[in-house]
């Protein structure tokens, strides 16, 4: 039996590297958030770039962070300091270390996302303090970790254990379905909403009758609170019979009817022709190449190729229900309705649509400028 002493010990000197390495991602995120706030505020488009920023460079520290830390095992060595080697549960142990493991992953992220917030507050003249922004996403972070570790414990056991890559497959399916019908409550859970009442619940409920969104898409609806922030938006988040719809506070303030109803169509589109499932199924379509081909002992090369097709040819399927979504509501309102409707969307948020001359085949997106573009030229087309 190992001394309690010299278990500590052993723990706290197996925790050193990874903590120090931790340290040192913490101090290069707020170095890229800072100097890439700097380098915003003074573009011409400063909104549109900070976008650019937290997609291509805050988020990708992040997973870049997740994957370093987890090949040091920093998760298992905080876990070791805090409750010991093991608690003698697998399921427990795994837990803890990948929840440990993308908390730290996910500070790294929020540090990088701290030194950002004032540049926002000034370009786009809203009230938004650092302590409740970072403190929001703080809260957001910690649930998608508990989420996350809930997720990846049963293929960490799974593949360690040795099961088939057939019942691995066939999991990560499950998960995201899981995931995509549970996805209401815990946005419920990780944001401060409230339903809908008096004058703003006939008004929700007469713009949904309006683009198509009943009972029969989405089963009821929830307002984000936002009026710090200002972030005008609406989706659908669900699946079949536990689809919400959510709509935010500023929303409801910025947009008039006819306005609201575009965008709400736009979402009533995105619900029918499936957009986020498309999205998903790209990830999973890439993920299963890649799992036969590290679970397995198939030849590697050829299945990372079919992963890269798949992932490839599932980001184009899923950029196509973005725009079957915008001709959803072109039909309802008029194409010329549309586009204006999502040019006052820009100007809410201070920031020019982007557009892009070339594709990217690794998006899922479709640019808010191309596809304002797009409608514009069905208008002068003589189109509806």
């Amino acid at each position: 039996m190992v001394p309690l002493q010299s278990a500590v010990v052993s723990s706290t000197s197996a925790l050193g590297p990874p903590l120090a390495f931790w340290l040192f991602l913490c101090l290069l995120g707020a170095a890229v958030g800072a100097v890439g706030s700097a380098l915003a505020r003074r573009r011409s488009n400063p909104v549109g770039t900070y976008r650019l920023l937290y997609v291509g460079a805050v988020l990708p520290l992040g997973v870049l962070a997740y994957g370093l830390l987890s090949i040091l095992d920093l998760g298992a060595a905080v876990r070791a300091a805090l409750v010991g080697a093991a608690t003698g549960v697998a399921a427990v142990d795994v837990f803890l270390a990948e929840f440990l493991t993308m908390a730290a992953a996910g500070t790294v992220a929020l540090v990088a996302y701290a030194p950002t917030i004032r540049g926002v507050r000034a370009v786009r003249d809203i009230d938004l303090g650092t302590g409740r922004a970072v403190a929001r996403m703080a809260r957001w972070l910690t649930g998608v970790s508990v989420v996350f570790a809930l997720a990846f414990t049963p293929f960490r056991i799974g593949i360690g254990s040795g099961t088939s890559t057939v019942a691995v497959g066939v999991g990560l399916v499950a998960l995201v379905v899981v995931v995509l019908a549970a996805s209401p409550w815990a946005i419920a859970a990780l944001r401060s909403t409230e339903r809908p009442a008096g004058d703003t619940a006939a008004r929700i409920a007469r713009l949904r009758e309006r683009v198509g969104l009943g009972a029969d898409l989405v089963r009821d609806v929830r307002v984000l609170d936002t009026d710090d922030e200002g972030t005008a938006s609406a989706f659908v988040r669900g699946l079949g019979p536990t689809r919400r719809l959510f709509v935010t506070s500023t929303f409801l303030d910025a947009f008039d009817d006819a306005d609201a109803a575009a965008l709400l169509g736009v979402q009533a589109g995105r619900v029918r022709s499936r957009a986020l499932a498309r999205r998903l199924g790209a990830v999973v379509a890439a993920a299963l190449p890649l799992l036969a081909a590290f679970g397995t002992g198939a030849p590697t090369g050829p299945l990372v190729v079919v992963a890269g097709g798949a992932l490839v040819g599932g980001l184009w399927y899923a950029r196509r229900g973005i725009v079957a979504a915008d001709d959803h509501a072109a039909a309802l309102f008029g194409a010329d309705a549309v586009a204006g409707a999502f040019e006052r969307y820009a100007e809410t948020h201070a920031m020019e649509p982007s557009r892009r001359r070339v594709p990217n085949p690794l998006s899922a997106n479709v640019p808010l400028g191309d596809r304002i573009d797009r409608l514009r030229e069905r208008t002068a087309d003589g189109g509806p």
